[in-house]
């Protein structure tokens, strides 16, 4: 069940403006939290307004202009995604600078509405006291006059008795009954005294008969004061009543409004959060179709040079320059292998042990001849066969630039022709029995 504020908010007594001050207060109190939930909002919006801002100058100032590929791909992605977080936290200030300013405007309704029935409430609140003043300062002279009718209920003398701050009212109340007192005594005093004269008699009756006339005068403008008292206070307690529903429904717009935009900035910022997680989900999906060797593969495309290694630097003789100093064409040629121990000349160097073998190139004609292997060979190009010492070939292509293809188990290579003698079909049974024969294990 609800309570409402004009059940609560009443004087203890006629001039008692305890409940208006409280609820003024509470008003108040209200006003100061609207301009502290104000104040929040702007430095939520100064602090979402410079962190964007801040994403923005960072997504701008990262080159990153040297990678290629997917690589660079999911990186300007990045990039894309962290500015576009940063103008969407700029956006969401700008929002929140929006709810601070229905917040002032809302702030600002409140104050003068609020002005308009503080105002009323004080015309009516001045009249009534000063009439309920004059009222009391009646009802004192009347008692102090003594009078005692019984057109005065019992219940509206209680009404109208002084409270605590008519002090002053009540000390002139004391004094005035004191006075008549006395003045009633003198009265009786006189009255009584057989030595009074019939003038003086008279005097003391008029002055009592004056006094009982002020007395009817002041009664009658008692109760019409008291008649205006009532009327003006039904006035009071009715806009005071009306003021009080405007105040609590106030206040209770002041809460709602209040829990709507504190609620509405919390949604903001969830917002805010959705937003940021799909910016990243964004760059999550092109990472994912970030590659390494669809990298590598672009990178060659796109800066190959050459599918081999360069050329050997090739022999060139001095007998290939023509007589005008230029070069002529020259042929690319294997260079010959030299026998162990030979000079460039053919013939054994001085000093060696080399049997001096040396067999010319010769082109071969008709059925292919057997050589045997002088030297070890180890072939260093796929086009070559390797042999070793005391093996028999068989050459079926002897080349110019000293290179003969050799056929041995099956497997056809080129080797040296430096390295081979020719042997004839009688001794080539000699040699491989002798071969054989040096390479026994049993001998």
């Amino acid at each position: 069940m609800a309570l409402l504020f004009c059940d609560a908010f009443w004087g203890t007594d006629f001039t008692d403006q305890s409940g208006y001050e409280a609820i003024l207060q509470r008003l108040q109190d209200g006003r100061h939290m609207c301009k502290d939930v104000e104040e929040l909002l702007k430095m939520r919006a100064l602090a979402e307004e410079k962190y964007g801002r801040e994403l923005v100058a960072i997504a701008r100032k990262a080159e990153g202009q040297t990678e290629i590929g997917t690589l660079k791909a999911s990186f300007d992605k990045l990039k894309t995604e962290i500015e576009k977080t940063g103008n969407m936290h700029i956006q969401l200030s700008e929002r929140i600078k929006e709810e601070v300013q229905k917040m002032e405007a809302f702030r600002e309704h409140q104050r003068e509405q609020r002005k308009k029935l503080e105002e009323i409430i004080e015309k009516l609140q001045k009249p009534k006291m000063l009439l309920h003043k004059k009222t009391m300062d009646i009802w004192l002279s009347l008692v102090v006059h003594g009078v005692n009718d019984t057109s005065f209920s019992e219940s509206t003398q209680i009404q109208c008795q002084p409270n605590e701050e008519e002090k002053e009212s009540k000390r002139l109340y004391d004094q005035r009954c004191k006075e008549a007192e006395e003045a009633e005594q003198a009265v009786g005093k006189k009255t009584n005294v057989t030595t009074s004269t019939h003038r003086q008699s008279e005097k003391v009756m008029n002055r009592a008969r004056l006094c009982r006339q002020a007395a009817s005068l002041a009664e009658k403008q008692y109760k019409w004061n008291v008649e205006q008292l009532e009327k003006t206070c039904q006035d009071w307690e009715s806009t005071y009543r009306s003021a009080c529903e405007v105040f609590q429904q106030q206040e209770s717009e002041r809460i709602n409004i209040l829990r709507c935009v504190l609620w509405d900035h919390c949604n903001l910022l969830s917002m805010q959060c959705v937003q940021n997680d799909d910016c990243y989900e964004e760059v999550r999906k092109i990472l994912e179709q970030c590659d390494i060797v669809s990298d590598n593969n672009f990178f060659i495309k796109m800066k190959k040079t050459a599918c081999r290694p360069p050329a050997p630097i090739e022999f060139q003789s001095y007998s290939d320059v023509d007589a005008n100093g230029g070069v002529g064409k020259v042929e690319t040629k294997r260079l010959s292998v030299m026998l162990p121990g030979m000079s460039f000349s053919g013939y054994p160097e001085a000093g060696s042990n080399s049997p001096g073998t040396y067999t010319s190139a010769q082109q071969t004609e008709g059925n292919p001849e057997k050589y045997m292997v002088l030297y070890d060979f180890k072939a260093q190009e796929d086009d070559e066969l390797s042999v070793s010492k005391g093996q028999v070939v068989t050459i079926t292509e002897q080349g110019a630039d000293g290179w003969w293809r050799a056929w041995r188990d099956g497997i056809s290579g080129l080797v040296p022709g430096t390295y081979l003698t020719k042997v004839s079909p009688q001794s080539y049974s000699t040699h491989l029995g002798a071969a054989h024969s040096e390479h026994n294990p049993i001998k």
